[in-house]
């Protein structure tokens, strides 16, 4: 399936998982503060390729979408979507998902949206409470993870990842997709 014709209805059933990420994997279009990165699991690379192409024609505030260069696992490939870390994003995110409804065969209430790996609802009001919606926002949870990190260290807790990383690292890893 290539989008060298338009998409016809449920051409994704059974491509598509139906749960996304959100800022799981690292912006490579400007830093993590300014964008938030919402990824879907799909079942093969054409699949992948096209809702690609059906993100980035279809909603002007996908700033970027791509797929994952290879297999994540068998069979699975990852599509990253971009977009602006704005008030806007939880209503954003669930508008694609309710869009894919004639694609996949999945309603709103069918999709899971994972956060920091907890799961929540496709619902906006759930999910302006979970998801850093400015970069302001972005930056003041970074910084109270360094601190919570300095109380784990001192519990003997595990430390949660927290990157302070120069321009060539954050290059590599939007490279490497991690």
């Amino acid at each position: 399936m290539n989008l060298n014709e338009s998409l016809d209805y449920m051409d994704f059933k059974g491509q598509i998982d139906p749960k996304i990420t959100v800022d799981e994997y690292k912006a490579k279009m400007g830093d993590d503060a300014d964008i938030v990165t919402a990824t879907f699991i799909v079942n093969s690379k054409s699949a992948a390729t096209d809702l690609t192409s059906w993100l980035e024609l279809g909603y002007d505030f996908v700033l970027d979408a791509t797929p994952s260069e290879g297999e994540v696992a068998p069979k699975k490939w990852l599509v990253f979507v971009e977009m602006d870390r704005r008030r806007a994003v939880p209503e954003r995110i669930c508008e694609m998902l309710y869009d894919l409804e004639t694609l996949t065969g999945f309603k709103l209430k069918d999709w899971t949206v994972s956060v920091e790996d907890e799961d929540y609802d496709a619902d906006p009001e759930i999910l302006k409470q979970v998801i850093s919606l400015s970069p302001h926002d972005y930056r003041e949870k970074v910084e109270k993870q360094k601190d919570l990190n300095e109380f784990r260290t001192l519990a003997n807790l595990k430390t949660v990842a927290i990157y302070e990383e120069d321009e060539y690292i954050k290059h590599l890893k939007a490279i490497a997709r991690i």
